[in-house]
This record gives C-alpha cells, sequence and structure tokens, in this order.
C-alpha cells in the first residue's frame, strides 16, 4: 500500500499537470458551474476536460468503490486529495445531486443493479439528477405528500405534481417520492427512479427575484415507471427520504464553507475597506474556519456512521446563516458598484444575483424553523 507522503506527492504532481489553468479560479456564476449531463452546457470548454481528466480516474467521487465510477481511496487519501485540490485552487470538477444526495442512498439502499446501472454515470457526469420531494402542499410537511404511484402490474403509474424541483427542466433523471399507500402517512411513501424524458412529464421553471430560474414546478400524467425502479422496500421510502435529506443538509451548509486564498471576500478585505467592514470581514473569517473544521469533524463522523442524527440540522443552519451573511458582506464591500445588473463588466449582476439567491437557503432543503426545532428536540432535549 502506497505511503500518505507518496499518495500526496502522486496527487500532488497529477493536479498540476492535469487541472487546467482556468479551473484554479473561483466559479463566478451558476452558469460557470459544471453540471455534466445528456445536454451539458459548458461556458468554457476546460471544465468538460477537467471533469472528463477527473471522472476518468474516479475522483469526481473519490470515496465510492472503483467497480461503482469511484476513486476507492481510502478517507486519509480523501482528504489529502481535497488539500492538493484546495492548495492548487482547484475548482469542484462536477456539481451533481447525483453525487451530493442520490449516490449515497443508492450506495446503501440500492440492488446491485441499479448501483452498477446508475452510479457509474452519475461519477462520469452523464446524467444529471433532480430531487422530486417537495409538493404545492407538502413542504414543511414533507410526509403529507400526494404525489401517487399506482400498482399497474410490471409498472407503477405516477400522477400528481412537484414544486422547487432544483433545475428539473435540465435533469435527465429525477429521484422521486410518491405515496403507495394512502391509508397511511410515512408508512404509504415510497422512493421511485425514472427517466425525465418519459412520457408525461413536464416542467415549468419559476423565475426568482434574482432574474433567474433554478426552480421549477415538475408535472407527472400517467406517467410508467418500471418496478426495477423502486429504490429501497415498497412503502418504506420515508427511511431512504430522511437518509438522503441528511446528506442534502451537508451539501447545503457547505455554502458556508469560504476563506480560502483567492475567496472575493478576503480579497476585498486585501484591497482596503474601511475599517469596520474590515473588522466584520475578520470576524466572518474566524466563523467560517470554525466552522470549516467542524465540518471536516462532522464528515469523518457521518463516514464512520457515528454522527448524531441531528447533526446535518445544525450544520445546514450554520452553514446557510454564514453563506448569507457572505453575500451581504461582499455587497458591502463592493459599494454601489455591485448593484449594477446589466453589464459585461458586472458579469450581468452576478454579485447580486448570488446575494438574491442567498435568500433561498434558509428554505431549501428544509426551513431553518425546522432544523431549529430538530436541533431543540434531538440534541438540546426540550419538550415538543
Amino acid at each position: 500500500m502506497m505511503s500518505d507522503e507518496s499518495f500526496r506527492a502522486e496527487t500532488r504532481a497529477w493536479l498540476e499537470a492535469n487541472c487546467p489553468e482556468s479551473m484554479r479560479q473561483p466559479v463566478r456564476s451558476d452558469k460557470d458551474a459544471t453540471w455534466g449531463g445528456r445536454n451539458p452546457t459548458y461556458a468554457h470548454p476546460d471544465q468538460k476536460l477537467w471533469m472528463d481528466r477527473m471522472g476518468a480516474r474516479g475522483w469526481t467521487v473519490p470515496d465510492w468503490p472503483a467497480a461503482y465510477g469511484g476513486g476507492g481511496l481510502t478517507a486519509a487519501e480523501t482528504k489529502i486529495l481535497r488539500e492538493e485540490m484546495a492548495r492548487l485552487k482547484c475548482r469542484n470538477p462536477l456539481n451533481s445531486f447525483g453525487i451530493s444526495m442520490l449516490g449515497p442512498a443508492l450506495l446503501k439502499y440500492g440492488t446491485e443493479e441499479q448501483k452498477l446501472e446508475h452510479l457509474p454515470k452519475i461519477a462520469r457526469g452523464e446524467i444529471r439528477w433532480c430531487q422530486g420531494y417537495s409538493e404545492p402542499n407538502a413542504g414543511s410537511d414533507l410526509a403529507g405528500l400526494q404525489t401517487s404511484a399506482d400498482d399497474a402490474g410490471d409498472h407503477f403509474v405516477v400522477n400528481g405534481q412537484k414544486v422547487w424541483t432544483s433545475y428539473a427542466d435540465e435533469a435527465d433523471w429525477i429521484f422521486c417520492l410518491v405515496r403507495t399507500d394512502k391509508t397511511t402517512k410515512q408508512a404509504g411513501i415510497s422512493f421511485l427512479l425514472f427517466d425525465m424524458a418519459s412520457e408525461g412529464v413536464s416542467t415549468k421553471p419559476i423565475l426568482l427575484i434574482s432574474g433567474y430560474s433554478p426552480f421549477c414546478e415538475t408535472f407527472f400524467d400517467n406517467v410508467k415507471v418500471p418496478k426495477a425502479n423502486l429504490l429501497g422496500t415498497l412503502n418504506k421510502g420515508w427511511d431512504v427520504a430522511k437518509f438522503l435529506l441528511g446528506h442534502e443538509r451537508e451539501m447545503i451548509s457547505g455554502f458556508g464553507l469560504g476563506g480560502s486564498a483567492g475567496d472575493p471576500l478576503i480579497e476585498a478585505a486585501r484591497k482596503g475597506v474601511d475599517p469596520l467592514l474590515r473588522a466584520q470581514i475578520a470576524l466572518f473569517d474566524v466563523r467560517s474556519k470554525a466552522f470549516s473544521a467542524m465540518s471536516e469533524k462532522f464528515i469523518d463522523e457521518l463516514k464512520a456512521g457515528k454522527a448524531h442524527p441531528a447533526q446535518p440540522s445544525m450544520m445546514k443552519y450554520y452553514g446557510t446563516e454564514l453563506n448569507k451573511s457572505r453575500h451581504e458582506l461582499l455587497m458591502a464591500a463592493g459599494g454601489s458598484d455591485e448593484l449594477e445588473w446589466e453589464s459585461e463588466a458586472s458579469r450581468h449582476g452576478a454579485a447580486p444575483r448570488a446575494w438574491l439567491r442567498t435568500k433561498a437557503n434558509s428554505i431549501e432543503g428544509g426551513t431553518s424553523e425546522i432544523q431549529l426545532n430538530i436541533i431543540a428536540k434531538r440534541i438540546l432535549d426540550l419538550p415538543s
């Protein structure tokens, strides 16, 4: 087995030789990020080159088993890879709900056929996934969902509507909570996987205050889904849903991580702003670094199966609050120039659009109020 020192040296050399210079800069907008999929769009050709190179080594998902497209790295090797990527300021090669949410659920609940079918495509960025959880009358009370999947022999027939389905209009497949037993609540939910190109699936973007439409309404009209696409056990999809939610909240909490070299906020502070704002940025940097250290500890505990079930709620709440603070400070540091909405110089209002986008952070993945309730009950042991 290669020593950690040898692995670090080899990893450093490979990254320096293979990460394009353009991929060693912070992502400037949502469109500048790499999502992959059947019909991908790239703001720069190096995005695909970087994704393909990392995917070929399994390093888009370094700690997944190699048999499923991962890198097969140990926890220590994965940490070294992340450290070396941070040292070179390498971008994340692939943004993917398949990686951050569905993948862990497939690894835990999927059949061998499902793992071999879906995980390698997720790792290589070939299929883009979206999440079908929230409904018009089932957001905070997620288990109240009504989208149905009726048994039709060798397949289910799905009817209903989802809302706030992030990037549904660009996704290839959906992981979706459906009601398969209408006589009970949590015990009547199942977890299905199906192709968004299936007959009867349609989407409608929701325009946000930022001017973008990353969220959609998604409609299902007699959609046929093979029973082989059921993940886990019939009527026990709530267990899969809760497991996946923990990983979603971990992903969203990561929005609060910042303060690395090249961070626009740190650069703003170095260029000189008024003393009060500089002090606020310094305080944010301290909080961000503390949060980063706590996140690393939490992820280690999660992978070891030792994490408290409510820890994702704690991380999600504080991470989203940090991210909102970060963008408030960026707007303050930029002054009136950051209010520019339409010009190439302002990258078409990238800063104010990102700032406005953060308003959704404390809603998506379970509202802050829901997270605080979970923390109060399960960590602080306060009465209901």
